[in-house]
């Protein structure tokens, strides 16, 4: 609000945040006025104030003290307004969850009240001329009124504005520990990077290329730049989480580049371990066909059927794990690590793969031949898992729960059945084993069923 231009209340008066010349004009103005009125009116030697009498100057040094009183509310208000202002801000720079929105809205309807309380404070300033020479006492009394009544208004608006600063605690405190974070985190980001960077020196000069790691390092160095230009261009948040990645990223590379020669050398290792494993199973496979021929001479079919392209399959194998090598150690020799390890673990499984097929060969004929010899092993040994889940069954009862008993029974019922096809001339002993191996399973969840139930193993 501005008064009549020519009044001694001229002034510009902006609502809140008043630039520090308006506060300095407002504390100066009350300032010689209590003063001047300590002095007899003798001593003025004729001046331009009329004296009107004891009252009248005794209003107008109450009207002056409230105008005072007005004049320090409104600047601590303002001071106070600036302050949480920075508070505010700095807020908003770090925090963008509901809260601290809810925060900044808060603020901004405070300031309103503030803009408010203080044109009405300027209002009352500029309608009372306190230093008039022909102030009556009734003027003078209003003035301290209406002085009175906008220091008050300004008094309670600076509470409320304390009891919303106080407040903010939480959120303030969080965003000043995000803010302290900034510089420390920037710098670990630019540290990492540089570590990286050195890491990958000394591997090349070791030979080692290392261009994945070299490309992935590239990659960074546009994070760097949005780090280097600060948040005061990207925020706080996004900066303090660029930082974080840069130096995870950074940290990542360092290490597998740290890490390179010990790869490299654990490839050469996999690539001579894995030839010898191919060329002992080359080996092995060729001795799949006299087994063959002897369960084919000695067993029934059904024993040996399933077997009958081991040989071929485990030369395939073999074939193609040797061509994966061979193609894992170009990979090497270009120092395509990923391709080398990739090719490597390829190469492995062809080589499982086969050596278990090679080994099913053997393993059946050395179960057969057992069986043959004495089949009554094999049933003992299962009657016995039986037996002793039928024990556990009955642990407490004095009737098994149909739950246990039927499963069990049904166990039974197939060794016995399992056993009736070992009559004959040419019995089918693959099947009784593989019969007798299924009831042992059975049985055996039978007895960890009995046991969740009764809370453990000791049972």
């Amino acid at each position: 609000m501005t008064a009549t231009p020519g009044t001694p209340a001229t002034r510009s008066h902006p609502p809140s945040g008043a630039p520090s010349a308006l506060r300095d004009t407002l504390i100066l103005m009350s300032l010689p006025v209590l003063a001047a009125l300590a002095l007899p009116a003798a001593f003025a030697g004729g001046g331009t104030r009329r004296w009107f009498g004891g009252r009248a100057e005794s209003q107008r040094a109450e009207a002056q003290a409230a105008k005072d009183a007005a004049a320090a509310a409104f600047y601590e208000l303002d001071t106070a307004q600036r302050d949480l202002r920075i508070s505010i801000e700095t807020i908003s720079a770090v925090d963008d969850s509901p809260a601290a929105r809810r925060a900044v809205a808060d603020f901004a309807a405070l300031g309103g009240r503030i803009d408010e309380v203080s044109q009405h404070y300027i209002q009352a300033v500029d309608a009372h001329d306190l230093d008039r020479d022909d102030l009556e006492a009734a003027a003078a009394a209003r003035a301290r009124g209406e002085l009175t009544a906008a220091k008050d208004e300004l008094v309670r608006v600076k509470q409320e504005l304390d009891r919303f600063g106080s407040s903010l605690g939480p959120l303030l405190g969080k965003a000043e520990t995000q803010l302290a974070r900034l510089a420390p985190a920037v710098e670990r980001a630019r540290q990492a990077l540089l570590g990286a960077s050195n890491a990958l020196d000394a591997v090349r000069e070791k030979g080692l290329r290392a261009d994945d790691l070299a490309a992935r390092l590239a990659a960074l160095s546009p994070e760097l730049t949005r780090l280097n230009q600060g948040a005061g261009q990207h925020g706080v948040a996004p900066t303090l989480e660029r930082a974080e990645r840069v130096q995870r990223e950074s940290a990542a590379i360092r290490a597998e580049a740290e890490r390179l020669p010990q790869k490299a050398a654990e490839i050469d290792h996999r690539l001579v371990s894995l030839r010898t494993r191919a060329q002992a199973l080359t080996t092995r496979a060729g001795q799949v066909d006299p087994v063959l021929s002897e369960l084919r001479r000695r067993f029934a079919a059904a024993c040996w059927q399933d077997l009958q392209q081991v040989p071929a399959q485990a030369a395939e194998n073999v074939r193609q794990a040797e061509l994966k090598l061979r193609e894992a150690q170009a990979a090497r020799d270009t120092q395509r690590w990923p391709d080398a390890t990739s090719l490597l673990s390829t190469v492995r499984a062809l080589l499982n793969t086969t050596d278990e097929a090679v080994s099913a060969a053997g393993d059946r004929l050395t179960r057969l031949n057992a069986v043959q010899k004495d089949p009554e092993q094999e049933i003992q040994r299962t009657r016995f898992a039986i037996r002793d889940a039928q024990r556990l069954a009955m642990t407490g009862r004095t009737t098994p729960d149909p739950r246990h008993a039927r499963p069990l029974d049904d166990a039974v019922a197939r060794l016995d059945r399992a056993i009736g096809t070992l009559e004959g001339r040419h019995p089918d002993y693959w099947h009784f084993l593989t019969e007798t191996d299924a009831v042992r399973q059975s049985t055996a969840r039978v007895v960890a069923q009995i046991r969740e139930e009764r809370g453990g193993p000791g049972h």
